[in-house]
């Protein structure tokens, strides 16, 4: 009998999106086929304490699910380099790009890929402006706050007022101390999943994400039973071809490799597509947009998990 390879499994971690890493991981450590894999949990604290060292005699692989700071921001993958343990997923730099809103946005409009109209201030510019109306006077509202490095719609608010924006700065800067301002559009929000190597990636097909009020938070996402999505997306042709070439380009211009979710916003009334972020590490349980439009695209979620572990090993010439 072959023998297994060994999967370590990072979960957890000191970000805010703790809690949704340890779901991820868990549907990752149930669905690896035993036949081909040994998993082994590695769970890492909200003080960012390891149980264990990682070594290549603990693990062949490492399939980091981790979410936001700490995880999904180019530390740990730093830290797998120089440990020469390979691992699923995006690489430092790609990951670090991609995590960060400020630099994800200047990749893509240096691609000349399209991005909602956003400013961006930090903590200090916020705190020691005379006017703040002014570091937003670009925008109208409604305006979505944002924290620059966080995840999972953490930290996000939609202002509508001087009153509000003060409060979702406050809030944003709980997380980071770069803040986001987006301009809000009416618009319906787009997923499209990319996975391969940097030469010739596949898309999935896209879905859509149904937003029960403003926009998805963190409830809707995770703690709530109601469906999320709609897949394969009701878009006309066109549109759907759009948006899996524009997934492609947005995962090329940061470098990605593995995997990335890419978001979109979609103005039926005008045609017009914006990418609304790259996600390195999306949220990775059966249920999670990410598998099920790779589902829906004839990989289901055991296959994708083999692809990806694969595709490591394949970067690393292992």
């Amino acid at each position: 009998m072959t023998e297994r390879v060994r999967v370590a499994v990072l979960a957890g971690g000191p970000s805010a999106e703790h809690e949704v890493s340890l779901q991820s991981a868990q549907a990752v450590l149930d669905a690896l086929p035993r036949d081909l894999y040994e998993p082994v949990a590695v769970i890492i604290d909200r003080q960012g304490r390891w149980p264990v060292e990682l070594r290549r005699d603990l693990a062949d692989v490492v399939f980091p699910v981790l979410h936001g700071p700490f995880g999904e921001d180019g530390v740990v993958q730093g830290h797998l380099e120089t440990l020469g343990i390979p691992y699923v997923g995006c690489g430092v730099m790609a990951s670090a790009v991609g995590m960060n809103k400020v630099a994800m946005r200047r990749t893509f409009l240096a691609e000349d890929i399209p991005v909602t109209p956003h400013v961006w201030f930090t903590e200090h510019e916020w705190r020691t402006t005379t006017d703040c109306g002014g570091l937003v006077k670009s925008l109208d509202w409604p305006m979505y706050v944002k924290p620059a490095g966080m995840g999972s719609s953490i930290g996000i608010s939609r202002v509508t007022s001087m009153e509000e924006l003060r409060a979702g700065v406050d809030l944003a800067l709980a997380y980071d101390r770069v803040v986001v301002v987006e301009q809000g559009v009416t618009a319906r929000e787009v997923i499209c999943g990319v996975l391969g190597g940097h030469d010739a990636p596949d898309v999935s097909v896209p879905g859509e994400l149904i937003v029960p009020g403003d926009w998805l938070d963190y409830e809707a996402k995770y703690l709530s039973r109601a469906e999320i999505a709609a897949i394969p997306a009701a878009l006309p042709e066109r549109v759907a071809e759009d948006v899996r070439e524009l997934a492609l380009r947005a995962f090329r211009a940061i470098g990605g490799y593995g995997l990335s979710r890419v978001d979109f916003l979609y103005e039926e009334d005008t045609g017009r597509l914006y990418v609304l972020e790259i996600n390195t590490m999306p949220g990775f349980t059966a249920r999670s947009v990410y598998a099920r439009a790779w589902a829906a695209s004839g990989v289901p979620y055991p296959d994708l998990l083999r692809r990806l572990i694969d595709l490591a090993f394949a970067r690393s010439g292992s």
